[in-house]
């Protein structure tokens, strides 16, 4: 899929969706049996997925960390599966962030890293079999909820207040990745993220389908120092808008800003325009921790470099209106990985 979506998908439904309606009702076809055929390998240890119901970011990976640090808490070890999209590698790889680039395994895996053991997979077996003979005693998918050929034991859908589920057509019509109602059906949890309206249709279907609802926010993690500072925001994620918002949050005034496609590297002509342009106006150069791993690759002479010495992350983590949440969402996976492995064994 398109790694930067194209603008008519968050907008009310106008020629270029109707105009894709008929290859989105091919799309959704196939979506929706490719989710109904597509677990069938059972890990023999809980498996939590964390997906969302569209193309792009919608607060996905902060979740995950927030649930294994809660794992951790527990006295379980945690470890995450992820694709590793963005990535160079195409062989099942246990992330090292200490010597992995983000052009090699890819920018969330090294975010995810930081917190649990993380594997990079194409094929998500074995990344999972990779992870059960490190000792992980939880694995949690990092996406991978419409395609995934491993048995889920919980399923979180993440969905983001204010951008919602966008025109609500399949892709390529909107950013919809599988019919609603397939979705729903192997759903086990909705996350609301934000305080917005435009995911609360969904959220009431969810309700009405008698899927929990959780509610959370993204807040930054600052020590009050971007008060009042002048700064050239920039971002490579799917919602650059979400960052931009949490730099306003810290009191910091956006003179300019740049939008990158998501995942994108940055060319040499592109982080010399964000050094001179930031230097030329006096403006603090400010981004997402995705971003700033994705700057690793440099050498401390070069301009790469200087860039990674010189911006400040805001970094931001997950806070749920029920603290309890991520332990209700472990419990909920532990007792049915439980009863699948008891199954199993009676078979």
């Amino acid at each position: 899929m398109a790694s930067e979506a194209p603008p008519f998908w968050w907008e009310s439904p106008g020629w270029a969706a109707r105009a894709l309606s008929p290859v989105a009702w091919v799309y959704g076809r196939i979506a929706g049996r490719r989710m109904d055929r597509a677990r069938r390998w059972a890990a023999p240890v809980p498996v939590i997925c964390v997906g969302n119901f569209t193309v792009g970011g919608a607060g996905k990976t902060p979740t995950a960390i927030a649930i294994a640090r809660a794992a951790s808490r527990r006295g379980l070890k945690p470890g995450f599966l992820s694709r590793g999209y963005g990535g160079s590698l195409d062989v099942t790889t246990l992330v090292d962030p200490h010597h992995h680039r983000a052009l090699e395994v890819g920018d969330e895996p090294l975010l995810l890293a930081r917190a649990a053991p993380t594997v990079i997979s194409r094929k998500r077996v074995e990344g999972a079999q990779r992870l059960v003979a490190e000792g992980i005693d939880l694995i949690i998918m990092d996406d991978g909820f419409q395609s995934a050929r491993l048995v889920f034991d919980y399923a979180l859908l993440v969905i983001d207040s204010r951008r919602g589920i966008g025109n609500g057509r399949l892709v390529p019509a909107g950013p919809v990745r599988a019919p609603l109602g397939h979705q729903l059906r192997y759903a086990s949890a909705v996350l609301k993220i934000g305080r917005e309206t435009a995911a609360d249709p969904v959220i009431r279907t969810a309700a009405r389908a008698g899927r929990p609802v959780f509610v959370a926010d993204i807040v930054h993690e600052d020590d009050g120092s971007l008060k009042g500072q002048r700064v050239l925001a920039f971002a490579g994620i799917a919602d650059p808008e979400k960052f931009y918002r949490t730099v306003r949050g810290t009191g910091a005034e956006i003179v300019t800003t740049r939008n990158f496609p998501d995942h994108h590297h940055l060319e040499a002509d592109e982080i010399a325009g964000l050094l001179d342009d930031a230097d030329t106006a006096g403006l603090l150069l400010v981004t997402t921790a995705k971003d700033r791993v994705r700057l690793d690759a440099g050498h401390e002479a070069d301009r790469m470099g200087e860039l990674a010495r010189e911006v400040r992350v805001i970094d931001v983590e997950i806070v749920f209106d029920d603290p309890a949440a991520p332990d209700k969402m472990i419990d909920a996976a532990l007792s049915a990985a439980r009863h699948r492995l008891l199954r199993r064994s009676g078979e």
